[in-house]
């Protein structure tokens, strides 16, 4: 069976950082985009970056030129560092990739979610 794990968030000040990890496990084959969104109280889900097995990243323009989404593709993990926090940035962020993994000797093709970490950004 396939998990996202996520760890790294948590309470920042304004302008500060935090680093984000998101690491896949079990009967992997291979992982195409991995990404990360967020979701705010009252708000829908939203995109916040991808990272492709390709190597092309990609970013919502509210946090481009502050967050960066990197991948290590031996660990099956990918990081999302964010800087220059802002109060608005206060969502769950959501660990997201499409896997193919191994299933009853098939291989499967998913969409698998982490279980989410709470970041708040408040002085």
């Amino acid at each position: 069976q396939v998990q996202l794990v996520e760890s790294g968030g948590g309470l920042v000040q304004p302008g500060g950082s935090l680093r984000l990890s998101c690491a896949a496990s079990g009967s992997i084959f291979s992982i195409n985009t991995m990404a990360w969104y967020r979701q705010a109280p009252g708000k829908q889900r939203e995109l916040v970056a991808t990272f492709t097995n390709g190597g092309s990243t990609n970013y919502a323009d509210s946090v481009k030129g502050r967050f960066t989404i990197s991948r290590d593709n031996a660990k099956n993990t990918v990081y999302l560092q964010m800087n220059s926090l802002k109060p608005e940035d206060t969502a769950v962020y959501y660990c997201n990739a499409g896997i193919l993994s191994w299933r009853l000797g098939r291989l499967n093709s998913d969409d698998y979610w982490g279980q989410g970490t709470q970041v708040t950004v408040s002085s």
